[in-house]
């Protein structure tokens, strides 16, 4: 498992906030429905991840052109890329009081280094029961892509390959990066956005917490 350094205080990973829209009626009417009074926490976060992994499409996969940004909307509309999939997934769990934030990869767009590069989105969640952080992608799976859920070792979707150049960042962000929503508002078509128009690096804030 991958800890992360944080960049901002333990609390400001359970607050609802413009992206992260848990207060909306939507997401509040979905967690009821899928989320039984008294689960407990590793159950719920299973269940919660395994629901947008699976259930919300991912707009480059599904050939979808909305560009989905807010937790809300990706619900909504039932699809999005990585970036949206992880705001769903960070918000629906810090509506059940469970810290969730966003952390990035530096991956080639394709095989190669020669491809160019963008920036890959998934969330990192604490574990009360072991007090650390695990990370979890739900960009969704496909033939060559396994992700899954697991508190011993991580399945993500796409391992680092440092020789190329790809990057693990190690900064767990309470917010999504200032880059990844500037991307998504310049933009109101996925696939045009998703093949030519994605960051391909990540800058990071001055400021980072110690590793907890």
């Amino acid at each position: 498992m991958m800890l992360t350094r944080m960049n901002a205080p333990m609390d400001s990973y359970v607050q609802p906030s413009i992206w992260l829209d848990y207060d909306h009626p939507l997401i509040q009417q979905t967690l009821h429905q899928l989320v039984p009074v008294g689960s407990d926490e590793i159950r719920t976060i299973e269940v919660l991840y395994t629901f947008v992994r699976d259930k919300i499409q991912h707009s480059y996969d599904a050939q979808l052109n909305q560009v989905t940004i807010s937790a809300s909307d990706t619900l909504s509309e039932g699809h999005g890329i990585c970036y949206a999939k992880s705001h769903l997934l960070a918000a629906m769990l810090r509506a059940c009081a469970i810290p969730s934030g966003l952390c990035y990869q530096r991956l080639t767009l394709y095989e190669t280094a020669e491809s160019g590069f963008c920036i890959h989105a998934l969330n990192t969640v604490y574990i009360k029961q072991l007090d650390t952080w695990i990370r979890l992608d739900a960009r969704g799976n496909k033939p060559g892509v396994d992700a899954r859920f697991s508190l011993e070792t991580e399945h993500l979707a796409f391992p680092v390959r440092q020789d190329i150049g790809e990057v693990d960042y190690d900064v767990n962000f309470s917010e999504p990066h200032p880059i990844i929503i500037e991307t998504l508002m310049a933009h109101t078509h996925s696939i045009r956005m998703y093949e030519r128009h994605l960051p391909d690096s990540l800058p990071l804030p001055e400021s980072i917490l110690p590793k907890k």
